[in-house]
């Protein structure tokens, strides 16, 4: 997956001038930062060298999985329309990007982020959307007081930077200002999992219903050291390549999700949770099922349109 014209444009207009070996410099740090999920309480992107590192280095990657996420909720609930988004913790708008993607009759969004550089790199890119937005400082430890509703509310690679006692006080703010549809995106990692897993049991406690990724609502089957994650495959730009000094022309981002609503799914179809194994005549996969077990099943050549069906199946996708 590559960025939409219109962003890749708007963020090489934005870099333009600054020299890539600053942009070099500010990539190593901030990624040292999000590996060792530092929580020292300075922000990750605290000025405006970082946020051109960011847009250089991570929004591509965190672009894909958001974009991912949220096509697959999209394909839960075929009826769902939202007209505006609350995104908390909206960096440079990768939500924003990703949700006007997924529904062109988006209208509005309200975009929270405590990164002043953030606000200022996300207000420029947003520029080349027709969209209301109204960006907003707030702090998600004060509780986002004075935020309205929406209908589609995103929560993207943020829990990993809050201390454990303020997740679930967002969590059930956030729920609370949900009038559809809420979804949360973490690193792929055993710990962003984790995270994943203690939002999903609180919000299928206060009456949520999962769309994605888990086609039921019984415990999760899978258990440690594996771990329910997802990948997708990103095109490095020259630019892209250069910051993070890789030569490789791609990169797969991992991330762990969750998607709720206060309406149910259209369906409740298995979940592929790794890469399909292929052989001559058959198709060997690993599914999340909707009776809440897991189940590695052999599909061969005999079964006919399921056959077709495993052939074509990627990791995440719903069978």
């Amino acid at each position: 997956m590559e960025l939409p014209a219109p962003l890749r444009q708007a963020v090489d207009a934005f870099l333009e001038g600054t020299p890539l070996s600053e942009i070099q410099g500010a990539a190593q740090r901030l990624s040292k930062r999000y590996r060792a999920e530092t929580r020292d309480g300075s922000l990750h992107v605290g000025d405006a060298l970082a946020a051109k590192a960011y847009l250089a280095t991570r929004l591509p990657a965190t672009f894909a999985a958001v974009r991912q996420c949220l096509s697959e909720t999209a394909a839960r609930r075929e009826d769902f329309a939202p007209s505006r988004l609350l995104d908390v913790g909206a960096g440079p708008g990768t939500a924003l990007w990703a949700a006007r993607a997924e529904w062109p009759e988006l209208g509005a969004a309200t975009l929270v982020e405590t990164s002043r550089a953030m606000r200022d790199a996300g207000a420029k890119l947003a520029e080349a959307l027709s969209i209301d937005t109204d960006w907003q400082a707030a702090s998600v430890e004060d509780g986002l007081a004075d935020i309205a509703p929406a209908d589609l509310v995103t929560l993207c690679y943020v829990l990993d930077e809050l201390a454990p006692a303020a997740r679930n006080a967002l969590i059930d703010r956030l729920w609370a200002l949900t009038a559809d549809t809420l979804v949360i995106v973490e690193p792929g990692t055993p710990a962003g999992w984790q995270r994943i897993l203690a939002a999903r049991d609180r919000l299928t406690a206060l009456g949520g219903h999962i769309l994605a990724p888990c086609p039921h609502h019984a415990p999760c089957p899978v258990k440690a050291p594996d771990w329910c994650h997802f990948s997708r495959r990103v095109a490095r730009s020259r630019l892209h390549r250069t910051a993070k000094g890789g030569e490789v022309p791609w990169e797969d981002e991992k991330f762990s999700y969750l998607a709720v609503s206060r309406h149910a799914p259209d369906d409740r179809p298995d979940r592929v949770l790794a890469p399909p194994k292929t052989a001559s005549g058959m198709v060997r996969l690993k599914l999340c099922t909707s009776d809440g077990a897991l189940d590695e099943r052999l599909v061969t050549r005999r079964e006919g349109r399921t056959f077709k069906a495993a052939r074509k199946a990627d990791w995440g996708d719903a069978l």
